[in-house]
């Protein structure tokens, strides 16, 4: 076993020196450096959990994976210990305390980029002579700092990162006569394989073709031109590319806005650090921006005001953005989750911003949020880049967080909402985006049934959710343009990517459904589906200054009428109430918190009074209606109890279904069909916890839940 993996081991075992008494045992200075970090520095790309980083040494974890893959390499002896020795020392800039840190950046350390950093800290203990001066380095120390300083830039190559130039220094090894070429490819391919493979295994087996041209490169001397904009851009956006984002097509109308290679020319020569971490999921566009506020930002300059004449001190060779990185996350339930707040406010930031207003340097006022870039004086080559929120709105930021497992955290967004100007009624689902989205592609098999209800060629989905229901008509009806439209950024985003990424033909565009006809012509589209999206339109949306308000649900109606083209359909499949409203059930809990589950929902429920009568400690009676609007909320359970007591399922009953139908459309509209179900699951998933009885004590079925209602525009439209 490599004698740096033992004493790794050692340490971690928690043996003592007293326990080692010889030298050679005892912990050499990269591993007290790596043990003594007290604040950890790591990209959080691949990081599932921060709140584990707290727990443990990510840095010195990482240093031991790729000891331990260099460990099981067939190498040449000489190859094997000049290799160990830079795996050992090549995270130290990422190690230290907190005092010692200060030390070194005083000292000129670079620790923001820790290859060079690691390089440096390297050099000056490896060359310091007793009497505390510097010797001067052997060949041996010389070919272990470059591989230090250089360590993990073929890989930051590849993902567009750098410039390829940063890798210049690796032919020193050769021109020096200190390695042969066939050495230096020997250890480039095994430091690389142990620096990549130790991040993920199967990313070495993916770039290993990449890392081998690189390295044929460096050891030969080839000329290398550099990556095109588009290309570096794509590299940086790997993982969003594989998400689904469209590159070519977003790219191809980033140029026709502006003039793109030529205004990001400037990145050519400049190392980027962190920009996958801080901006994967931001938009091209957005990210493009970003880079522009940086490279066309002035606050450098204030910053090294009194340096100006020294041209080393007004050279930006890195841009880092490692600061908006640590911003973008949190901790949730013990895995790493989005600030979606913060993204959201940010887009809405760059929004204001036109492309001639950042190449000027213009800086818009907004309220509680800013770019902040910053350079420091013991950092003069690097540039930080983050975005700057007030007090008010990181205080409101985290109570959002906070509150997101109670029913305050509804009023927490809208506060957000109206410090950051962003319309109340757009409603996103911004804590557990992705569980509601994955809930609704769930309900595929419930909503296949409204494809026998389609007519026409052209067919409106409001409120697509995660896309089951895009995805079915794509299937079952290829010939037939299905077009999804949301209010939400977050629903966009994610069906974008789900159709690059699967290759689907149909469309998806942000719009509002009260308003159809400024996305569509009216009297172009021959079918508009409202699947579960009525009953949140009438939930979320204010008109008239409040919400549950029956004349939004006639608007939506209005809307999708209007775009309708003769003998079009609007198809329904939404909650219903039952009739009478006057019958009373009776609910007894088997769960000891049932109760307590109602009387927290009594209280907490946004739509409606809801009432009930104590019979016993685990039975009440109240109106049927009440009923079922609770149990839909004990059916999701506590995951979804924050969305489910904004949300009333249950609109109207059929007659009043009816009613609003014909009241709002006319006679030009024919309700060919209104019918209603219990929806298939709420028996099963309430056996276990209710006994639901009619007024006497008597068990009854569940009433239905759902209704699905097809009106046609009276008229003709082509099958």
């Amino acid at each position: 076993m490599l004698h740096a993996l033992e004493v790794i081991q050692r340490y971690k075992s928690g043996k003592t020196q007293q326990q080692h008494l010889q030298k050679e045992q005892q912990e050499p200075q990269w591993l007290q450096w790596l043990v003594a970090a007290e604040k950890p520095r790591i990209n959080l790309e691949r990081i599932h959990s921060i709140a584990e980083l707290q727990k443990t040494n990510a840095v010195l974890d990482y240093t031991e994976r790729t000891l331990h893959m260099l460990d099981g390499m067939q190498l040449s002896f000489w190859i094997r210990e000049l290799l160990e020795e830079v795996l050992a020392w090549s995270e130290t800039a990422k190690g230290g305390s907190l005092e010692q840190r200060r030390t070194w950046q005083q000292q000129g350390i670079n620790l923001f980029v820790h290859n060079i950093g690691s390089a440096q800290l390297y050099h000056r203990y490896t060359t310091e002579q007793e009497n505390g001066l510097e010797s001067a380095a052997s060949p041996r120390q010389e070919i272990i700092r470059i591989l230090i300083s250089t360590h993990g830039l073929i890989g930051q190559y590849i993902r567009g990162e750098i410039p390829y130039a940063e890798n210049a220094p690796l032919r020193a090894l050769i021109t020096e006569g200190w390695v042969t070429s066939g050495e230096l490819r020997i250890l480039l391919m095994a430091l690389n394989q142990c620096i990549i493979g130790a991040v993920d295994s199967g990313l070495w087996e993916q770039v290993q073709g990449e890392v081998t041209q690189i390295v044929d490169w460096i050891v030969s001397g080839t000329e290398h031109t550099d990556w095109s904009v588009k290309e570096r851009l794509s590299r940086l956006r790997s993982n969003s590319i594989q998400q689904g984002e469209a590159m070519d097509e977003t790219y191809a109308k980033l140029k026709q806005q502006f003039p793109v290679e030529q205004q990001l020319s400037a990145l050519a020569s400049r190392t980027l650090w962190y920009v996958e971490s801080a901006m994967r999921d931001f938009s091209l566009e957005e990210m493009v921006k970003v880079f522009l506020l940086a490279l066309h930002s002035e606050e450098w300059e204030k910053k090294m005001e009194g340096h100006s004449k020294d041209s080393s001190l007004t050279s930006i060779r890195h841009i880092s953005f490692e600061p908006l990185m640590n911003t973008m996350y949190y901790d949730y339930k013990g895995v790493k989750k989005l600030n979606i707040y913060k993204k959201r406010m940010i887009e809405k930031y760059l929004e204001q911003y036109s492309w001639e207003q950042i190449t000027a340097g213009e800086q818009l006022p907004y309220p509680h949020l800013g770019h902040r870039i910053e350079r420091y004086p013991d950092l003069p080559d690097t540039l930080f880049v983050t975005f700057e929120f007030s007090p008010a709105a990181e205080k409101l930021i985290a109570f959002c967080i906070e509150a997101e497992k109670s029913p305050l955290y509804e009023q927490a967004v809208l506060l957000l909402f109206d410090l950051f100007g962003l319309r109340r009624d757009a409603y996103d689902r911004f804590h557990n985006e992705e569980t509601y989205l994955s809930d609704m592609n769930s309900s595929g098999d419930y909503k296949k049934v409204l494809l026998d209800y389609m007519v026409g060629k052209r067919v409106l989905d409001i409120g697509p959710g995660g896309g089951v229901l895009l995805d079915l008509i794509e299937q079952e009806k290829p010939e037939v343009e299905a077009i999804g439209i949301d209010i939400s950024a977050n629903v966009i985003e994610a069906l974008e990517r789900k159709k690059q990424r699967e290759s689907h033909r149909w469309h998806v565009m942000k719009g509002d459904a009260l308003q159809l006809n400024q996305y569509v012509e009216p009297g172009t589209v021959d079918t508009v589906i409202f699947s579960s999206i009525l009953h949140e339109l009438y939930s979320y949306i204010e008109r008239d200054g409040r919400r549950f308000n029956t004349d939004t649900v006639a608007a939506a109606l209005q809307s999708a009428f209007q775009v309708l083209s003769p003998g079009g359909r609007i198809l329904i499949r939404d909650g219903i109430m039952s009739e009478p409203e006057s019958q009373k059930r009776r609910i007894r809990f088997m769960e000891p918190d049932g109760l307590s589950w109602l009387e927290r929902y009594a209280t907490d429920f946004k739509g409606r009074g809801i009432s009930y009568k104590r019979l016993s400690d685990d039975e009440v009676i109240m109106p049927i209606n009440d009923a079922m609007e609770f149990l839909y909320t004990y059916t999701w359970g506590e995951e979804a109890y924050v969305h489910e007591v904004q949300e009333q399922f249950g609109i109207f009953t059929p007659q009043a279904y009816e009613k609003c139908i014909r009241d709002t459309l006319g006679e030009q509209a024919d309700i060919i069909m209104l019918r209603h179900l219990l929806q298939e699951g709420y028996t099963e998933a309430l056996a276990d916890r209710i006994i639901f009885m009619d007024e006497k004590g008597k068990p009854v079925s569940l009433p239905d839940s759902t209704c699905l209602i097809v009106i046609e525009k009276k008229g003709r439209v082509d099958a």
